[in-house]
């Protein structure tokens, strides 16, 4: 690794599984002292460990990034913030007519009103600090039609939105703010979808999967981690307001 973090601190919500997991070990390889805010304390605590034995630097913060008031509270516990990754999120199949009041009040509480709150807590830290890098978690889904995804691609939408209205409201303090549309990305979670959704059918299920991205496979988290670090680093100083698709080329050759 070649420190291109060193003396950062980068919080990453949702940094205990999946995505996060990955950015978060990949940003202390790289030197940053990693915040690592979860409500899976358990998993998060599990991943500082496994970065501190390997010579990083990890903290755990057990906060649910839909309440107000606790992100703020957690937030302005750490200081000083270089790098933001606004990853925490959930999913929801449906379209709109199985998608309930219930359902969509769920998705927009963790995925809108969660990216809203880090947001807020953050910008004000980050202007004191004199700037920093944002970066969101987005989805494809913000970017062309999903069958079933109503309430996901809604709430992708919004946080694709923001990233732009950050980046242009911050642009003279010093903060830059990008976002990351995945396509189908392989997780733990995908393992579940489908063993809940498909059993005894897994193994053609991933393989069907996998083949709806045109290159012929789901994205591993550690490739999306690699574009978050790029993005987050000094290598990008000047990219702002932009939202990077990484998707084996599902949005252009996917027709």
């Amino acid at each position: 690794m070649t420190n291109r973090l060193a003396g950062k601190t980068a919080i990453i919500t949702g940094g205990g599984s999946g995505i996060g997991r990955a950015i978060s070990f990949r940003f202390a390889q790289e030197g940053a002292s990693v915040h690592l805010l979860e409500l899976n304390t358990s998993a998060a605590e599990e991943l500082a460990a496994a970065i501190r034995e390997s010579g990083g630097e990890a903290s755990v913060h057990s906060c649910d990034v839909s309440l107000h008031r606790e992100v703020l509270d957690v937030i302005n516990s750490i200081g000083p913030v270089d790098i933001l990754v606004n990853n925490a999120g959930i999913a929801h199949v449906g379209n709109l007519e199985n998608t309930s009041e219930d359902d969509f009040d769920r998705i927009i509480r963790v995925n809108v009103k969660g990216a809203y709150n880090v947001l807020h807590a953050v910008v004000p830290l980050m202007k004191a600090h004199g700037g920093g890098a944002i970066l969101n978690m987005a989805s494809i889904a913000a970017l062309v039609g999903i069958t079933d995804r109503f309430a996901y691609s809604t709430s992708k939408g919004a946080v694709h939105a923001m990233t732009l209205s950050v980046a242009r409201d911050y642009l003279h303090h010093g903060i830059r703010c990008n976002s990351i549309s995945p396509a189908r990305v392989h997780t733990p979670f995908v393992d579940g979808f489908i063993a809940k959704n498909y059993p005894g059918k897994e193994a053609e299920m991933f393989e069907a999967l996998s083949k709806s991205q045109p290159i012929g496979r789901m994205a591993q988290p550690e490739e999306i981690a690699s574009l978050a670090l790029y993005l987050c680093s000094d290598e990008a100083a000047f990219i702002t307001g932009n939202d990077y698709p990484i998707d084996g080329g599902f949005v252009t050759l996917n027709n």
